[in-house]
């Protein structure tokens, strides 16, 4: 894959960091495709996909994977392919497996240096953050993205820090249990709204944009990145990015548009 505007960005050391990562990402829905794309697209080398379901119509409205087209696949395989489109060098290995305690053995989480948590079962997030924590492997996961109308209100944070989410609530809950009061999430401070349906129940189905959890996707997926690369980003003015001379600087030309296509 070309990563010649990544390397602009971060430098080349940077990138061959991402390369040789390997992460794992859990939950391929709305906020897990788009966090699995955007590694992709970084150029993470080894990227896991792990998802037990098959991709609904339902999902059609926000999820990456989920085309007319790809109805009824498991979302696993769908995007696997989808990555392999974009960064051909990669080794994507896709799992189709429900995550839960008679499963979590099969899941060898010491063989990846980082995994992301964008699954929508309570236990299920619960275990996974006291296995990793037990194994001594990165854990970034994904607070509530349901029912929320603004992305602006997502921000990467600590556990600890988060407020008026039903879901990071339970969990610091629950995780006091396995004595974890830290954990990387992506959380946002909106009020949930009601589902405006005539559905009733404990489980009725949340509502979602794409531009909501495709946001806390994306923010799940930078937290992995600033990390792998360590921060600060270097300068412009360092070796691997020098600055250019005047004179090589690209200039608009008299219509105002510039010569390099963003």
């Amino acid at each position: 894959m070309d990563a010649e505007r990544t390397e602009r960005l971060i430098g080349r050391s940077a990138t061959r960091r991402i390369r040789a990562a390997k992460v794992l990402v859990m939950g391929l829905g709305g906020v897990g495709s788009w966090c699995a794309e955007a590694l992709a697209r970084a150029g993470v080398g080894t990227l896991g996909l792990l998802d037990a379901d098959v991709v609904q119509p339902s999902n059609l409205n926000r999820q990456l994977g989920a085309l007319t087209s790809t109805l009824g696949r498991p979302k696993a395989e769908v995007l696997r392919a989808r990555v392999l489109d974009i960064h051909p060098e990669a080794d994507v290995r896709a799992m189709t497996l429900l995550y839960s305690a008679e499963t979590a053995e099969q899941l060898d989480l010491t063989a990846w240096d980082c995994v992301v948590d964008a699954i929508d079962i309570v236990s299920a997030k619960v275990l996974l953050a006291a296995r990793c924590h037990a194994a001594g492997v990165r854990l970034y996961s994904a607070m509530g993205g349901g029912n929320k109308l603004d992305p602006e209100r997502f921000t990467i944070t600590d556990l600890a820090e988060t407020n008026r989410c039903p879901l990071a609530k339970i969990m610091r809950k629950k995780l006091r249990k396995h004595r974890i009061e830290h954990l990387r999430v992506v959380a946002s401070d909106e009020e949930p709204r009601l589902p405006l349906t005539h559905e009733t129940g404990r489980h009725v189905a949340a509502g979602t944009l794409a531009t909501v959890v495709g946001v806390e996707g994306l923010l799940l997926a930078h937290a992995v990145l600033r990390d792998l690369i360590g921060e600060p980003v270097a300068p412009l003015a360092c070796t691997e990015n020098p600055v250019l001379p005047e004179a090589e600087i690209p200039r608009r030309d008299a219509a105002g548009d510039s010569p390099e296509p963003s």
